[in-house]
């Protein structure tokens, strides 16, 4: 009967208009460029060495590398590589490439041949475009793989300046159909295994861009000194970024503390990003000195300590803590300031900046779960892992559709890295879970241990890993590289250590010497772990 009376209901139209193109356009990071290419033609977008590139520049040469792209047969979703450091060609591969309908892999200009080919293969690029002093990173690239050599000469014999010149100043239409359209992918660093391909959208990559507006505070206008690596989460999505506040970017082939102080003061940069390593050089450089004008950095890749983000605050650099993987884009939480945090002392202020914080304002809170997928207690002190979802998270693994489902069992993604959660929100980074030291039955947090050891003025950077003890099952051990010039004995370094945090926490040793890290300043904690444990079938006792 009440089906009968449904179907004699007058129909009623829906009070609420239909979806229409006219009040929706799909997201596309690149409509950045081209909005400052038309409210901004002559700012300078981009400085390399002696060259210097107008937007209205910019903008053509980015027209031209898509023409001339896709006059190479390159179709949707077909994917573009390049190995080349933080120069003009790749900012402008950023753009072209997604542009063209392609999809960006920006190769991580540090690893070995054998790794660079696997992801040439994994990824099946078509293309490849080499920076020409890296060409030997690529001896045989695999059958079908166009390359084209970049001289980052800016001449016309330059064969990526030859491609260019063939291309359209008028560029080509967008193929964009559908914001969550791949736009790049980014593998991890492979530390553990062989490196996965992170997939990002057009619509992820978007957001995340002006996340990093907010959260960086570009404002209007930017000068940004690319100290992060662009193929490192395609530089926290930073090419976009810059883009949307019509600022300017000062490129660097590689990191160089000297050369970055004069770009400092000679180019006026207002911001930069850099993993505790890269800070770590530039704070201790002796043309460091304070800066007449406040400078803005993000400070991720590693948990800096309050030592270094003291030590940045003494120079006019204010530090934003960030935090994420490649798996978010890059950056995913913030530590938040706190009004009340302006009347403490400097030392307090900056141990409240070394946490983890919470979400960026584009993405979803970010939680601290334990086994079961519960939220642990807001009591600082209960471990548990962080959890992610919304915008920011990559949309899974490129042809590995096991290792997306493993990461995003539950429904949210897996980081693999263990916090606490702060009573006001924020979550503290503790440890990653297979680096967590189970002594005598106590879990010690690798990052406090570290914290503690870089307090010590003559310590410049160091790292603790789980190695095997016949009584306790495990201990830690230090790696220390001190300051040039400095020294400082195990136990000197040790009484230290015990005088700031709990006995059982301290190393049962130290070494000496510079650590191995990824190209991203990440320890290589597994080359550290693995002399220890020699002739143990486990890693952990």
């Amino acid at each position: 009967m009440d089906s009968q009376i449904t179907e004699l209901a007058p129909q009623v139209a829906s009070p609420w208009p239909e979806r229409t193109g006219v009040s929706r356009t799909e997201l596309n990071p690149i409509s950045f460029l081209y909005r400052s290419v038309a409210t901004h033609p002559d700012r300078v977008a981009v400085v390399h060495l002696d060259r210097r590139y107008t937007y209205a520049e910019l903008g053509e040469r980015v027209n031209r590398l898509a023409s001339a792209l896709r006059a190479h047969g390159l179709g949707s979703h077909d994917r573009v590589a390049a190995l080349c450091p933080n120069v003009p060609s790749l900012l402008e591969l950023h753009h072209g490439v997604p542009a063209a309908g392609g999809v960006l892999v920006a190769i991580n200009t540090r690893l070995s041949p054998p790794e660079i080919r696997h992801i040439l293969e994994h990824s099946g690029a078509c293309m490849l475009f080499v920076d020409a002093e890296l060409e030997s990173l690529v001896p045989e690239p695999p059958a079908g793989v166009e390359v084209i050599r970049v001289d980052d000469n800016g001449h016309s014999t330059d064969p990526y300046e030859q491609l260019l010149a063939e291309g359209s100043p008028a560029g080509v239409p967008s193929p964009l159909l559908d914001e969550d359209e791949p736009i790049a992918i980014d593998y991890t660093s492979g530390t553990t295994g062989q490196p996965k391909g992170v997939v990002y959208t057009f619509r992820g990559a978007y957001l995340n861009a002006l996340g990093e507006v907010i959260e960086a505070d570009l404002g209007h206008q930017p000068v940004y000194l690319w100290t992060l690596p662009m193929f490192h989460c395609n530089g926290w999505c930073f090419p976009w970024a810059v883009m949307a506040a019509s600022g300017t970017h000062v490129c660097l082939r590689q990191v160089d503390p000297t050369l970055s102080w004069r770009l400092f003061k000679d180019e006026g940069v207002t911001h930069y990003n850099a993993s505790p390593t890269v800070q770590i050089a530039l704070v201790n450089h002796p043309d460091a000195a304070r800066l007449e004008r406040q400078v803005t950095t993000l400070v991720a890749g590693a948990p800096p300590s309050p030592t270094l983000l003291a030590r940045l605050e003494t120079l006019n650099i204010r530090s934003v803590h960030v935090y994420g993987l490649t798996e978010t884009y890059g950056p995913q939480t913030v530590s938040v300031w706190h009004d009340s945090w302006n009347q403490l002392p400097a030392e307090a202020r900056a141990r409240l900046r070394a946490r983890q914080g919470q979400q960026y304002t584009t993405a979803d809170m970010v939680r601290v779960v334990d086994e079961q997928m519960q939220d642990v207690p807001h009591d600082a002190a209960t471990m548990g892992e962080v959890v992610m979802r919304g915008n920011n998270v990559m949309c899974g693994y490129f042809a590995d559709e096991e290792a997306t489902q493993e990461a995003f069992r539950g429904g949210w993604f897996h980081s693999g890295d263990l916090a606490v959660w702060h009573a006001d929100g924020a979550i503290e980074l503790r440890d990653r879970s297979k680096d967590v030291i189970i002594s005598g039955g106590e879990n010690i947090s690798s990052i406090e241990v570290e914290q503690a050891i870089s307090a010590h003025p003559a310590v410049l950077d160091c790292a603790v890993v789980a190695v095997p003890h016949e009584v306790w099952g495990e201990r830690p051990k230090a790696f220390v590289t001190l300051r040039e010039g400095a020294t400082a004995s195990e136990d000197e370094i040790i009484a230290f250590c015990r005088e700031r945090i709990a006995h059982f926490k301290c190393p049962e040793a130290i070494s000496f010497g510079p650590l191995p890290k990824t190209s991203t300043g990440k320890v290589r904690k597994f080359v550290l772990r693995e002399p220890e444990w020699a002739g143990d079938g486990r890693r952990i006792n």
